[in-house]
């Protein structure tokens, strides 16, 4: 019975211990990438991702620095590299949860990355996918702030270059900023991003 007790209790520790460290690595990943360290932050998430199979937020980080590092670049070896690498660290976690709304986001982001780099080569071929992850994702999660301000950010870019109306979206992120307000993230590691850049939209609105 001492032994039985023993192992539970040491099965416990090992928990606590295992929690804390995913949670000291993914602190420190954040962190990095605060400080603007996307490499180094990019390369934490990995070793967290292969240490904690069970949750899909250090993949998920994996590809969502990579893909905003992926905006900012004009070289198209950098962005084959940086959104490879975003959409392989996805594609582990689309496979087990296909219906998660944070990761259709962050789909959506890479291939609308990929549109902003060459819209003459991408925007046909991409733009109509884009549109199909973003009904996914808000016939999931209709009150995600980043699931709304997501797809009205993308429709304005396609209102502009068509010369329509924008109005529609704008009201669309005015809705998102109020989401953001009361949006409540499942873990202190979840996805929060968002409201700054929608703020900015809001103002472009006007």
């Amino acid at each position: 019975m001492t032994k039985i007790i023993t192992t539970i209790a040491f099965f416990i520790c090992s928990l606590l211990s295992a929690q804390g460290q995913f949670e000291q690595g993914m602190g420190k990943a954040l962190q990095l990438w605060g400080e603007g360290k996307n490499t180094e932050a990019s390369d934490l998430f990995e070793r967290i991702a292969a240490a904690e199979k069970t949750s899909w937020l250090p993949n998920y980080y994996v590809s969502l620095v990579n893909t905003t590092t992926a905006f900012r670049t004009k070289d198209k070896e950098q962005m084959n590299l940086l959104l490879s690498k975003a959409q392989k660290s996805l594609d582990i976690e689309m496979d087990k949860n296909p219906n998660n709304a944070e990761l259709l986001v962050m789909q959506a982001m890479i291939h609308t990355a990929w549109i902003a780099f060459d819209p003459m080569t991408n925007g046909q071929k991409l733009s109509g996918k884009v549109m199909e992850l973003y009904g996914k994702a808000q016939t999931i999660a209709p009150e995600n702030p980043r699931v709304v301000f997501g797809k009205a950010e993308f429709e304005i870019g396609g209102a502009q270059f068509w010369g329509t109306d924008t109005k529609p979206m704008c009201a669309q992120i005015e809705k998102a900023i109020g989401l953001f307000a009361t949006f409540k993230p499942e873990t202190v590691f979840s996805p929060t991003w968002g409201l700054e850049r929608a703020q900015i939209a809001q103002k472009n609105c006007k």
